[in-house]
């Protein structure tokens, strides 16, 4: 969009469903953590199409030095966010399903930690573990392996201990629950966050809010002034119910 304003080139978005567009959650990205991984002030799921968040982001001056781009979004056919939607081509090598992009948002946050989400098995984004997590509380094991989603998947060839959520009800918001209990039960707690933790949630507090245990609900409510903030700015550029 950036390129097509400096060009004068028009845009024309053909829009498509979001699966995780029926709802919104998250902390909103702060400016000084802005990266390739979060560019804007949004929340990890901010509840759009594509072509919706393209209107956004263009209506609300986030090109560079407040470009504007002639931009024409071609809307959806009976579409409402509610609409439950199943990819037909997985997007990422790493998300080969629908439970594994519904459940993208909640273990995501694990890449910035010592825990495997499943990269180097077949359920990347359905499980959870480390050889660091205790086997009396996490029951289900896999090993990494080099596959197709990753050449060097993290704990390559050790035994995982964690969960298998493959077959877990779909979520309508973010949990937060896993990463707060394998961080009270993993014993080395300096070695559970890598500097990603903070690119990945677009903020520094909510692993200082992990760190001095703070309550699923206790961190969700510290998010909300902001996200409805969001909400508002979000409603202006929505084209579905």
């Amino acid at each position: 969009m950036e390129a097509a304003a400096e060009a004068k080139i028009p845009v024309i978005v053909l829009d498509r469903p979001n699966p995780n567009a029926h709802y919104v959650d998250g902390p909103i990205l702060e400016e000084k953590h802005r990266s390739f991984v979060g560019m804007h002030r949004i929340p990890i799921v901010y509840g759009m199409t594509i072509g919706e968040y393209a209107k956004m982001i263009n209506g609300e001056g986030w090109l560079r030095n407040g470009m504007q781009c002639n931009l024409t979004v071609i809307p959806i056919k009976n579409y409402t966010h509610q609409l439950a939607y199943n990819l037909p081509i997985k997007p990422s090598p790493n998300l080969p399903n629908a439970k594994a992009v519904n459940l993208y948002p909640s273990l995501c946050f694990f890449e910035g930690t010592s825990i495997s989400c499943g990269r180097g098995t077949p359920t990347q984004f359905q499980i959870f573990g480390s050889p660091e997590l205790p086997i009396d509380y996490y029951p289900f094991s896999f090993t990494p392996v080099p596959n197709e989603g990753a050449k060097h998947p993290k704990h390559q060839d050790k035994t995982c201990n964690g969960l298998d959520l493959s077959n877990t009800s779909d979520l309508s918001t973010i949990n937060l629950q896993w990463i707060l209990d394998s961080y009270e039960k993993y014993p080395n707690k300096d070695t559970f966050f890598n500097p990603f933790f903070t690119k990945l949630a677009g903020t520094e507090k909510l692993q200082e809010q992990i760190e001095l245990g703070y309550s699923q609900k206790d961190i969700k409510k510290t998010w909300q002034p902001d996200l409805e903030k969001f909400k508002i700015i979000r409603s202006k550029y929505l084209l579905y119910d």
